[in-house]
């Protein structure tokens, strides 16, 4: 690819407009068989439930981008990828899910029309602590007798940071190479690898070069460096005013303490 690097898939903007294509479906489920273990044939039947190639605000910024879709039997997926630390990330998460199962249901539906919820969490931060494997599944489980209550929820989480420099032959691996990658030489590695990853490193590169796709990722970018100064900003605002009270506190003390001298020495 002449004059133009190439777009990060991990950029949330780039992951939506390639993932959320129909004209990348094949590489969508090709990915999905690669982290989940479901039938083949809930591949039959995929539908993207926010077809929109990419959701824009009125003010021109980008809200949160995901990939959410339904399968074959109706199992509701839902992929986001999360590249700034966020405290509270694992309560969103399950908070997010809980969404998806209650919207599945009218006034007097049974909980037997309840399909289950996948997510799956792409991130270059630390969420799982104290292990070092790069992608876990959680569901409701029973932790001392090793019984799982219910598949209802299930959580994905793949850490890209943890991915090890030598690939451990799995196809996940190289679909996490393949969002992680950086330049065009990291792709075409992977691709080598894995004819799956190839067609959908084609597919990037060809991304790359239309216009309206790298304005797209830019402005990504750039809104998340305005919301990450605002942020900065603000810390910065709210640290004056913090040190501004604590001087208020320091000088009411000494004013405290030389009247507290003044009564001893006059007692």
């Amino acid at each position: 690819m002449t004059g133009k690097t190439i777009l990060h898939v991990k950029n949330d903007a780039v992951f939506r407009m390639f993932f959320a294509d129909e004209r990348n479906q094949d590489s969508l489920i090709a990915f999905l068989k690669s982290i989940l273990k479901l039938p083949d044939d809930e591949y039959d039947e995929i539908i993207i439930t926010d077809p929109h190639l990419l959701p824009e605000h009125e003010d021109g910024k980008l809200g949160i981008i995901d990939v959410k879709l339904r399968t074959k039997s109706g199992k509701v997926i839902h992929i986001e990828i999360q590249l700034k630390k966020i405290p509270e990330m694992k309560e969103r998460i399950v908070f997010y899910d809980a969404r998806l199962i209650t919207e599945q249901l009218s006034q007097g539906d049974k909980y037997t029309k309840i399909n289950q919820v996948i997510s799956i969490i792409i991130t270059n931060k630390t969420l799982v602590e104290g292990s070092s494997r790069y992608h876990h599944i959680f569901t409701l489980f029973d932790l001392d007798v090793k019984i799982e209550f219910s598949d209802i929820i299930e959580i994905h989480t793949l850490e890209l940071q943890k991915l090890p420099e030598e690939p451990d032959g799995t196809k996940l691996y190289d679909w996490a190479k393949f969002i992680d990658a950086e330049t065009e030489e990291e792709l075409n590695m992977t691709a080598e690898r894995n004819p799956e990853v190839k067609k959908a490193v084609v597919r990037i590169v060809e991304l790359s070069a239309d216009e309206r796709a790298r304005e797209l990722a830019e402005n990504r970018i750039k809104h998340q460096r305005d919301m990450a100064s605002i942020i900065d900003g603000n810390r910065a605002e709210y640290e004056r005013e913090l040190l501004k009270f604590q001087r208020g506190l320091d000088e009411k003390d000494a004013e405290i303490a030389r009247l507290r001298a003044l009564l001893e020495k006059q007692g």
